[in-house]
């Protein structure tokens, strides 16, 4: 199978994944109202958006070569992946933002063992998506798939945090512990962008 195909193929994968984990997300949010769980559903729009940038700049480096494009359209790869860590950069802004405002202003949580359990079946689906961008970004040498996988995997170590930050606030009631947790998220996924 010809490279691009499968690379289009892969990422037409990430896309539609991504909108289902976003909708799951933020049932997961509007059942337990933590802070935590919203940073991880915030981050999953910027998947979503990235995902479709991603698929159309895999759509237009499969292009083949014309007048005004003499060696193809594969740069449009490094642009989406430069457009990604744009974003993960300000979803780890808002994310902050609204840590913030948790602390300043505490919100009753709800049904955290639920929000645990549906984050954490997004975690896993991440994981396998994750790879397997990665597998064939390297193996088809694809900037936008390699980007694609290096964003799902740290969506994907985010998630187990928050997950174990959300069990450690099950378990002891400390209701600060929310906000600490999508802080130090907010942190990473800043980081990783």
């Amino acid at each position: 199978m010809n490279s691009y195909i499968q690379n289009l193929r892969v990422q037409k994968w990430v896309a539609s994944i991504s909108v289902l984990l976003l909708i799951v997300k933020f049932a997961a949010y509007y059942l337990t109202h933590s802070v935590a769980v919203l940073t991880d559903a915030l981050e999953s729009i910027v998947n979503v958006s990235a995902g479709f940038i991603g698929l159309y700049s895999l759509w237009l480096s499969a292009k083949p070569r014309d007048k005004e494009h003499p060696y193809g359209h594969g740069k449009a790869e490094f642009l989406s992946a430069a457009i990604e860590g744009t974003m993960i950069c300000a979803a780890g802004a808002i994310i902050l933002y609204k840590a913030v405002q948790h602390i300043i202003h505490p919100v009753e949580l709800k049904e955290i063992d639920m929000g645990m359990l549906l984050v954490s079946i997004t975690a896993v689906v991440n994981l396998i998506v994750g790879m397997l961008c990665l597998r064939t970004g390297k193996k088809n040498n694809s900037a936008a798939l390699i980007a694609s996988g290096h964003h799902l995997l740290s969506d994907t170590w985010s998630t187990f945090g928050i997950v174990a930050g959300l069990g450690l606030l099950y378990f002891t009631g400390i209701a600060w512990i929310d906000s600490a947790v999508a802080m130090i998220f907010g942190f990473y996924i800043i980081w990783t962008g």
